[in-house]
């Protein structure tokens, strides 16, 4: 009961703080602003503002415009039309670095930093601190410097470790930090916590939470409702390219938000978890091991089964996928597919055998971001598309990928179009599609809606039910447990390199999850 008070105490309160912002206290306002690429429309007269000290959510599905709205904030492109203003008076952002002039800092999905520097050289690069005569870097000043940075934030950090040492978390503060050391008066964050566990989300919402103390306007993109409840004062919404509305967080339920969202209703009801028990295995590991990732792993996949696996970060689930699908070498165990041992020690390997892998990291490891969307869908099976042995077969490829691109219902111009250009829930179906034209009997989804919105959530939750009802064998690994009990038919929980319990869905609960992902196996009932 205390705790319910204490929410809607908090929730009041950032109402107050929010309703009593005057437009005098708005640092930036978009008017009208549009944005074409070649065959797309991506902003129609959009707006957004953005006042001191407060948390504007921005929200919408993938392909809404929200990042391409972002990116003409802070100067990654030009807009067509419109008008940008800053403390009311009109402003032109050709480039990322005249934003970080204005005060706007951006953090992306995909983190910019430099692996081989240490987190002061990253927060610095290009400004430097000298010493006598402006030859040498100083670097003492250089780490005085980010250390009185961190010393704000509250961030207990050595400013000499390099990067690469660095979690996720941490690598996402030294961004944060980056921004800050230009003096920055609006930080945009592009799904900050996509990667990060509880605790490290807490400790980003501390920081959040200090900078608006600070006046810092802070615009967060996240498809998380949860965490738009916790931290922002307004959200606003975009679909298809235009400005929908802006409503008080406290006071609009998230149902009303995601209606705005994606204009229509939607179902969320779970299908019917069918008994899979009396199927056929198709795939058996025995006794998997690699170094201190994998410990005595061993499970079994049935046909038209879709097998949930669950555990916090860190807990060896993508590493037993990554094993399987031969990109990383085994130092121990078996692989049987439909009851036959195989040896599989390269991804050609486990295509060969029938195993298809969508890795959680589809930009490096899923598609030719470079190439278009038919050379995509054509990647895995490109033997077959060969004329004579030597030269490919243009015309099939686009007849191919069109037929995907109609059943998977994938948004694009065309199947010529660039795959960089397209939203993140629909470059995941383009690798689904290359999985299907190679028909794979048992697939591995890793992470299969990180960073996609509610609506193509529910458009991929529908393709794997359909993959399962047509006998494909799916593993499914999440971090999102509500997703895990939604679609699992049986769920294996994971920590620290081992199977620590396996849950029928019938039985599974997010508390018997949780304890299973901390080792606390005595504690369920």
């Amino acid at each position: 009961m205390q705790q319910s008070e204490n929410s809607r105490d908090d929730r009041q309160a950032r109402e107050a703080d929010s309703t009593s912002s005057s437009a005098s206290e708005t640092i930036i306002s978009l008017e009208n602003v549009t944005k074409r690429f070649p065959g797309v429309l991506a902003l129609d007269n959009c707006r957004f503002d953005l006042r001191r000290g407060e948390v504007h959510a921005l929200m919408g599905e993938n392909g809404a415009g929200k990042s391409t709205l972002m990116k003409v904030l802070a100067g990654v492109y030009p807009k067509d039309s419109g008008e940008i203003r800053i403390d009311g008076r009109p402003v032109d952002i050709p480039s990322p670095r005249a934003a970080q002039m204005l005060g706007i800092g951006i953090i992306h999905q995909e983190l910019n930093l430099m692996n081989h520097l240490s987190a002061a050289q990253n927060i610095f690069i290009g400004r430097e601190p000298r010493g006598r005569f402006g030859l040498f870097l100083d670097e003492d000043a250089l780490n005085r410097q980010t250390r009185m940075i961190f010393e704000r934030m509250r961030l207990d950090l050595d400013p000499g470790t390099l990067v690469s040492e660095l979690t996720v978390a941490k690598q996402q503060m030294v961004e944060i930090a980056k921004a800050l050391s230009f003096d920055s008066r609006v930080l945009i964050m592009d799904e900050p916590t996509a990667a990060l566990n509880n605790a490290e989300i807490e400790d980003l919402f501390r920081i959040i939470r200090q900078l608006q103390s600070h006046g810092v306007g802070i615009i967060y993109i996240s498809h998380k409702m949860d965490e738009l409840r916790q931290i922002s004062n307004r959200v606003t919404v975009m679909r298809d390219g235009q400005y929908i509305a802006t409503v008080p967080t406290a006071t609009t339920s998230m149902e009303t938000i995601i209606g705005m969202m994606v204009g229509r209703q939607l179902d969320n009801s779970g299908p019917e978890i069918p008994d899979t028990s009396g199927n056929d295995i198709v795939l058996q590991v025995k006794g998997l091991e690699r170094g201190a990732t994998i410990k005595d792993v061993s499970f079994t996949l049935r046909k038209g089964e879709i097998l949930g696996f669950a555990g916090l970060m860190g807990a060896g689930r993508t590493e037993v996928a990554r094993a399987i699908f031969g990109a990383d070498r085994l130092d121990a165990g078996e692989i049987l597919v439909h009851g036959a041992r195989v040896s599989i020690k390269s991804p050609r390997d486990a295509v060969a055998h029938g195993i298809g892998y969508l890795s959680e990291d589809r930009k490096h490891f899923g598609l030719a971001t470079g190439l278009d969307v038919k050379t995509n869908v054509a990647l895995s099976s490109m033997n077959g598309f060969l004329k004579q042995g030597l030269f490919l077969d243009q015309a099939a490829m686009r007849d191919t990928a069109r037929a995907y691109v109609r059943q998977l219902s994938i948004k694009t111009p065309s199947v010529d179009q660039p795959v960089r250009l397209l939203s993140g829930g629909n470059q995941q179906k383009i690798v689904i599609a290359k999985w299907l034209l190679r028909d794979c009997d048992i697939l591995f989804f890793d992470e299969p809606t990180r960073g996609i919105d509610i609506g193509a959530k529910n458009e991929i939750y529908k393709l794997l039910n359909t993959l399962a009802e047509q006998g494909k064998a799916i593993v499914m690994i999440s971090s999102e447990l509500p997703e895990v009990l939604r679609m699992s038919h049986r769920i294996l929980v994971m920590c620290e390199g081992r199977i620590t319990g396996e849950l029928a869905a019938a039985d599974a609960s997010q508390e018997k999850i949780m304890q299973l992902a901390t080792q606390r196996e005595a504690a369920i009932a």
